[in-house]
């Protein structure tokens, strides 16, 4: 997969810092290595990444030169997935959070899910009780894996905040997507307008400032192709205040998977976790759930009336 030819140069995607001399990691590609699930989620890590650099202003990391967002609904649309038993732990793992934001907000009127996959989560927000609740998701693959109730729900495509009228959604909810898209301020800006006074947005995104990233440096799957940028939660949290979020709460997240899960995301070679994966999963300990703290953050923001 080519991705070379698509990439372009950009400010900071949060504050539009036009300081682009700190280079925290120049780019590490191999573009041989980058075939159908280059951009599904959850996959087999690459460990491969654009050049990164880290915005003096608000300390995102950023991608720069990044991918060019034509590029990105292209691939998106296209990728593979294979990740529904993962899907399904995620999102009772986001599930556990719902009650206290529920507590917060005005209404049930309508849920909204930025990059819903599979739709598990949408589920949740059924069962929660919101008289509405919708899903979009650009890969086609990824839908076509929903369940027959669910499917209907999910809208496919790249979001588009004109698809939606101001002020209609009660909930917002995006899951390691803000990663993803080509403008997480354009997203979050878009999300404040769609929500109903009392609404909320609830974000999951990575933590490069964690312990565990740190740590791992390189090593660690968030540094990744797909990645446009990497928030901690300083950046996260400078993020929503910055689109009029108020009472913003930023949280560290403990994630559930199947103990396979957790070995694909080793950073040892690929060939070992191809062999090591099935085999754990034959022998049933690689189906045990185990829950673990890698660096994820949840961020809740309110829109307060005026």
């Amino acid at each position: 997969m080519e991705v070379t030819a698509h990439l372009r140069d950009r400010n900071c995607p949060v504050c539009d810092s036009h300081d682009g001399s700190h280079v925290a990691y120049p780019a590490r590609i191999d573009e041989e290595k980058l075939g159908a699930f280059a951009f599904a989620s959850r996959k087999l890590p690459e460990f491969m990444h654009l050049r990164l650099l880290k915005c003096p202003t608000c300390e995102v990391l950023y991608a720069s030169p990044a991918l060019a967002p034509e590029f990105l609904a292209n691939v998106y649309r296209e990728s593979g997935y294979d990740s529904n038993e993962e899907a399904e732990y995620a999102a009772a793992t986001y599930a556990g959070q719902l009650d206290s934001i529920l507590r917060e907000i005005r209404d049930r009127e309508v849920a909204l899910e930025i990059g819903a996959g599979n739709g598990a989560f949408l589920r949740h927000l059924h069962r929660a009780g919101f008289k509405q609740t919708i899903g979009v998701e650009p890969s086609h693959e990824a839908a076509a894996h929903a369940d027959e109730f669910i499917r209907p729900l999910i809208r496919l495509g790249m979001f588009q905040a004109e698809d939606f009228p101001p002020e209609s959604i009660s909930l917002f909810c995006c899951f390691q997507t803000i990663e993803h898209v080509d403008s997480p301020r354009g997203l979050c800006l878009d999300a404040y307008r769609l929500l109903r006074p009392g609404g909320a947005i609830f974000l999951i995104g990575h933590d490069y400032g964690s312990w565990v990233n740190r740590l791992l440096g390189e090593s660690s799957p968030i540094f990744d192709i797909e990645h446009q940028q990497l928030f901690s939660r300083r950046s996260l949290r400078y993020l929503l205040a910055a689109c009029g979020f108020e009472d913003v709460r930023i949280e560290t997240i403990r994630n559930r998977y199947p103990l396979a899960y957790w070995m694909k995301l080793l950073p040892i070679p690929a060939s070992i976790k191809r062999a090591l994966v099935p085999f754990s999963r034959r022998l049933l300990f690689g189906k045990v759930p185990v829950s673990m703290n890698i660096g994820n953050l949840l961020a809740v923001g309110f829109k307060r009336y005026k």
